[in-house]
Parts: C-alpha cells; sequence; structure tokens
C-alpha cells in the first residue's frame, strides 16, 4: 500500500511549491505522483532503474522516492511545511479553491486556516481580491460547510489497505479466522477506520504481530483483546479478538449501521430476547451467535447482506423473504466506459484490450473523449475515424473478447452534442456526459440531460449528478423527471466506478430502480490498472438493492447488443 503514500507525498510537495509560487516543479510532481498512483506492482519493489524508466520519473524524484519507501518520511517536505505557515490541507480541501488561490488569500488578507477564510468571507473581503466576485464569496462560505464534514476516507483507497491487512493477519498460523468489520464491510463511500476482528488462540501473538506491521506508524493502544494503530496511510486501525462462539454477533454488530442495530434489537426484544456483541439470549441463556447466518434467522430474517444495512426497508424485507438477490461482484461480462492515449487515457488503445482481456470480459468499450472536450484531449473526427479503422483490426487478434466503439460525448450548456450524428450512428456505444456549466439552475441540468437522452443515438448518461466526493457536490438535477426519461428514451444510467465518483450513488440506484431503469456499471477507466475499480461501482450498485437483471452489462454480447440503440 506504499503506492497510495507515496503519491499522497508526491501531490503534497506539489500543493507546497505552488502555493510557493513555484514554476514548472509542481507539474512534475503531479505527473510522477499519477505514474506512481496507477502503477500495479508495490513501489518498494523497484529500484533506482526501474523509477527513472517510469514515465514522468526523473532521478531527483527517484531518489525522493527511495528515500520515502526507506524512512516512511521525507525531509525535503518537512522543510517545505516548516516554510508554509498555512493549513494548506484544510483550505485545499474547500472545493474552488487551488493552491494558487491559497497564496492569494495569504498574501493579500492573511489567510491561514479555514477559520480565517471564514471571517474573510463573512466580512466581504475575498470578493475584493482579483478574479474574486460576490458569487465567489458565496460560493466558499457554502463550500466550507461542506469541506468540514470530508473528513473521511474514500473506500476506494481504505478498502485496499484493510484487504492487504487481512491478507497479513490471516497468514499467521495462529489466526483461524479474520474479518474486516464497520463501513468497510458495507461498502459505504467513505470511511472513518478499520475495524478488524479476529479468531486466535493465542492473542498475544497476534497483537504483537499486528503492531509491528511494516506500515504501523505508531501504537495508541496495545492490549490481550483488543489493539489500536494509526497507520501511514494516515488511518485508525481496530483489530479485536473475539471468542469463537460470539464472531458472527460481534461481527453483526462492529459491521453496523447503527440504526440496523437499533432496529435488529428492537425485534430481537419484541421475541423476548436480548442481542448484543456477545451474543443473542434468552434471560440468562445463551441462544446464539457464532455466525450472522444463525442469528439472522433465529430472528426468523432472511440474512440480509452486509451492503443493505442502512435501515433503508431491508428489515421489513428480510421479515417478508422479499430481499433482493443483489448482482454479484463476478456477473459483469464487460465495462463500456474507458478512456486510452488517444484522449486523455495513460496507456495505449492496446495496453487497455489486454487488461480487459485478463480479467476475462466478453466485451468491452473503447469510450475516448470527443473534440469538444479540449481539456481531455478530445478526438477530432479525423481521430475519431482512425480509432474505429483501430478497433476494428484489434478485433481480429481476439476471438473470445469483442471491442466495441464507442465515444464519450459532450453536453454542452444548451444540451447539444459536440459530433455530428452521422459519426454517431457507426458506434456500438454512445456516452453523453455534463464536464462544464455545474452552476446552471436545476431546471436547466436537468434539460441538459434530457435533451441528450433524447437523441436517437444517445445510449448512456455517464456520472449523471457530476459530483466528485469530498470536491465537488452533486448538481441540481430533478431526478424524477431524469428516471422518468431514462425509461421513455431507453437510455441507461451510470453508476460510475470510479472512488471519488460513485455516481449513481447508492441512494439514487435505489431510487432509479424503484422507478423501472436499468443501469450500467462502468470504471470510466483512465489507465489499465484503474478497470480493477469496477467492483466499487457493483458495491455501489448492492448498495442501491441492484440486482443482475436490473444492470445492462450483465448480459451475454448478443442480449447487449439489442439493448443498445
Amino acid at each position: 500500500m506504499r503506492n497510495l503514500e507515496v503519491a499522497q507525498i508526491l501531490n503534497e510537495i506539489a500543493d507546497l511549491l505552488e502555493i510557493q509560487g513555484v514554476q514548472f516543479k509542481p507539474i512534475a510532481y503531479r505527473r510522477a505522483a499519477e505514474t506512481v498512483n496507477s502503477l500495479s506492482k508495490p513501489i518498494e519493489n523497484l529500484g533506482m532503474y526501474e523509477l527513472v524508466s517510469l514515465p514522468g520519473i526523473g532521478k531527483s524524484i527517484a531518489k525522493k522516492i527511495l528515500m520515502i519507501d526507506k524512512t516512511g518520511s521525507l525531509p525535503y517536505l518537512e522543510d517545505l511545511k516548516k516554510d508554509c505557515p498555512i493549513d494548506y490541507e484544510s483550505l485545499l480541501a474547500v472545493e474552488g479553491i487551488g493552491p494558487k488561490t491559497v497564496k492569494l488569500l495569504y498574501k493579500s488578507l492573511g489567510v491561514k486556516d479555514l477559520d480565517d477564510l471564514e471571517s474573510m468571507a463573512r466580512n466581504h473581503e475575498i470578493r475584493k481580491l482579483p478574479g474574486m466576485k460576490e458569487k465567489s464569496e458565496e460560493k466558499i462560505l457554502e463550500n466550507i460547510k461542506f469541506a468540514k464534514k470530508s473528513i473521511r476516507n474514500l473506500l476506494g483507497n481504505i478498502l485496499p489497505i484493510a484487504s492487504d491487512l487481512k491478507g497479513k493477519l490471516n497468514n499467521l498460523n495462529v489466526v483461524l479466522e479474520v474479518e474486516i468489520a464497520g463501513s468497510i464491510r458495507r461498502r459505504k463511500e467513505t470511511i472513518g477506520d478499520v475495524d478488524i476482528l479476529v479468531i486466535t488462540d493465542n492473542p498475544r501473538e497476534v497483537m504483537d504481530s499486528f503492531t509491528n506491521l511494516d506500515n504501523v506508524d505508531r501504537v495508541i493502544l496495545k492490549g490481550p483483546t483488543k489493539s489500536t494503530v494509526r497507520l501511514k496511510e494516515n488511518v485508525s486501525c481496530d483489530l479485536r479478538v473475539v471468542p469463537e462462539k460470539m464472531f458472527g454477533s460481534t461481527l453483526m454488530y462492529f459491521t453496523g449501521s447503527k440504526e440496523t442495530n437499533v432496529e435488529l434489537r428492537k425485534l430481537s426484544i419484541k421475541n423476548g430476547l436480548k442481542l448484543n456483541e456477545y451474543g443473542l439470549f434468552r434471560g440468562e441463556e445463551w441462544v446464539s451467535g457464532v455466525t450472522e447466518e444463525d442469528l439472522f434467522h433465529t430472528l426468523g430474517l432472511d440474512y440480509i447482506e452486509p451492503e443493505l444495512r442502512e435501515n433503508r426497508g431491508e428489515m421489513e424485507a428480510a421479515l417478508k423473504g422479499e430481499l433482493p438477490t443483489l448482482i454479484g461482484y463476478d456477473e459483469l461480462r464487460g465495462d463500456l466506459q474507458m478512456h486510452s492515449k488517444w484522449s486523455d487515457g495513460s496507456n495505449t488503445l492496446e495496453e487497455m484490450v489486454m487488461e480487459a482481456h485478463s480479467m476475462g470480459y466478453e466485451y468491452m468499450a473503447i469510450t475516448d473523449h470527443s473534440g469538444g472536450l479540449r481539456i481531455a484531449g478530445g478526438m477530432d473526427d479525423k481521430h475519431i475515424n482512425l480509432q474505429l479503422k483501430m478497433i476494428e483490426k484489434l478485433n481480429d487478434k481476439f476471438e473470445d473478447l469483442t471491442i466495441l466503439k464507442g465515444l464519450e460525448v459532450n453536453i454542452d450548456s444548451d444540451g447539444k452534442l459536440d459530433v455530428d450524428d452521422g459519426i454517431l450512428s457507426e458506434l456500438d456505444v454512445v456516452i453523453a456526459s455534463i464536464h462544464s456549466g455545474f452552476r446552471q439552475d436545476r431546471g436547466k441540468l436537468t434539460g441538459r440531460i434530457i435533451s441528450a437522452m433524447e437523441n436517437e443515438h444517445v445510449d448512456i448518461i455517464a456520472h449523471p449528478t457530476g459530483r466528485k466526493i469530498h470536491q465537488r457536490k452533486a448538481y441540481e438535477l430533478d431526478l424524477d423527471e431524469v428516471f422518468e426519461n431514462s425509461i421513455e428514451t431507453g437510455t441507461y444510467l451510470e453508476v460510475n466506478s470510479q472512488p471519488d465518483r460513485l455516481d449513481l450513488k447508492d441512494v439514487y440506484v435505489k431510487k432509479a430502480l424503484e422507478a423501472g431503469c436499468k443501469l450500467v456499471i462502468n470504471t470510466d477507466s483512465h489507465n489499465r490498472d484503474s478497470l480493477s475499480n469496477i467492483e466499487f461501482g457493483i458495491a455501489t450498485a448492492r448498495r442501491g438493492w441492484a440486482e443482475k437483471g436490473d444492470i445492462i452489462n450483465t448480459n451475454p454480447l448478443k442480449d447487449l447488443s439489442k439493448l443498445l440503440k
């Protein structure tokens, strides 16, 4: 998990250099961070020769990476921090504020932290700065509230760390069983900390091994049945040793959610029982608790999958035997949105195809950006046609993978697409999405999406609400109207698997399905390693009660082709 840590440090260096007004270097560090973050192998396995052969990494940055790997810290970064009297991390967490704005706010107004920023905004000082207006000031005030809540980590960042810890603990001979609990097990989009439960006959050895893991930064608490550590990835982890007899009840309790646990306790009381982390009891008599399945069945419930435990009607459905059969993590037959070097991806077309092939997909779609989105290296008509011919040649090389011709077209401020219908008619998959004009009002934004849906060639609306977790709120939409038009036009709504998108979010997935919509789960990958993010999109769909039949890319190619226009 050192890759994530190294990438974060490189990005932090870029932020600090940009705040200082240093030219060119910030771009170099961000490029290196992107390279490290997309690596498929652990950074700690690479030496100087391998590092400098990677795109965007020269000798200077390579030396810093090696030092981070060796010591877990970097004096260069610490020196930059000492020279920066600003709480830049909290300021950069405010949407719309980047390093250059942080520098401007500090130099002009002496803003050092969120409190200073809020004070200056309320006193109407920010609007006086170059490039700032009254509306900018109002937006900053609104986004400060959002930034103060954004203290949880993305599931996509924390799940790999937790899985790595689970694997290390599972490799200990004295560990009989190990499970990740908490909001990670429920696959919530953001995570506070990591909870892990183990069964063992030798707690001391387990705790000694756990507290001495290579990515433990410091030990906060160490005991015979519970230890808490702070990991180098800046997240806390609790490890609990649990007796086998009560493993199921403890797992249920620490999985949560709190609201679901409350409802389970109410149901237990109604049945003359008592439920807690130690088990299910009738008076003083222990009744059940070895497995979650036993507990649910003893209470007259069907087993509730962890992703559903949010007190959104799952208890009632479990009592009636009406829980959905959730889509499985292995039931997608293909990924219908990804990008290559032809637009803003970092891998070649061939590399993306080979990775999709290695995942066992039956089909995939290359959907590079169209020309109207210059910031993403959008293709003009000439390059679109060239790519289509290359896809045809690639298809000749594979018997068990079909590469669909696709494009992600931009929906402009008036709802028009930036590619002619003549070209769109030649494609297998057309994805439309909004990339600008997020501040338009609810009616205008809704109208733009509906206008795109009404184009006969558009198959999918990508990341429909435009949100980026911790970075940008969803724009205002009349989702009921969007869902209605999705059904009328036969246009599918995407569940985007990027860890900072997960859009549609789980509650909107459920709402869309209840309205009768069909969905598609895509990664929107911009490099080959990101294709594995598909599990986060599936998790989000499961949290929204999605079944296999609700997702179009669970279908074999023959049936999918009929569903796409």
